[in-house]
């Protein structure tokens, strides 16, 4: 019986000398996210909101206690280009940042009463968007997908653990 601790063998899906974008995952992944976020900046045109726009002001609205520093974790970005987007919503009056009264370091962020009509308009939009990419696929295949890349996140963050020297080795 194998040993359930030993990590399991990476497959041989890819090699250097037969790399061709239109079959790598990532490329694939990457093009078809470009596809989605450029047919929401056009459906969301109309309310004033582009893409750098949009998403902190859904996620937002989603979160009890969002930060400047949670929103530029979440959204993967430096806190710098999430304070210009945050910069650009405050001035539209959507949403609304306020300093933390325990810790001055801290910048919460609330959608104003606008800030949350137009917050509301982004997951109708999302839905057909991304109903829109799944046209042809069946509620067995979306499921099918939806396991895979879950699968391969976790993958990802296996490998990325590996990777990460532990807490105490640049300590030694």
């Amino acid at each position: 019986m194998p040993d359930s601790s030993q990590k399991p063998a990476i497959q041989g899906f890819y090699h250097p000398d037969h790399m061709h974008p239109a079959d790598s995952v990532g490329y694939l992944m990457r093009k078809v996210t470009s596809s989605i976020r450029a047919q929401a900046d056009s459906h969301l045109a109309c309310h004033d909101l582009t893409y750098a726009q949009w998403l902190p002001l859904y996620k937002i609205g989603f979160c009890e206690n969002a930060t400047l520093a949670s929103m530029a974790r979440d959204l993967e970005t430096d806190p710098a280009s999430i304070t210009r987007t945050l910069d650009r919503l405050a001035a539209k009056g959507l949403v609304r940042r306020e300093r933390s009264t325990a810790d001055r370091r801290v910048v919460h962020l609330t959608l104003t009463d606008e800030g949350q009509v137009v917050a509301a308009k982004v997951p109708r939009v999302l839905a057909d968007v991304l109903n829109g990419h799944l046209i042809d696929f069946t509620q067995d295949e979306w499921q099918m997908l939806l396991n895979m890349l879950r699968r391969m996140l976790a993958n990802g963050e296996a490998l990325r653990q590996q990777t990460t020297p532990p807490p105490d080795a640049a300590a030694g």
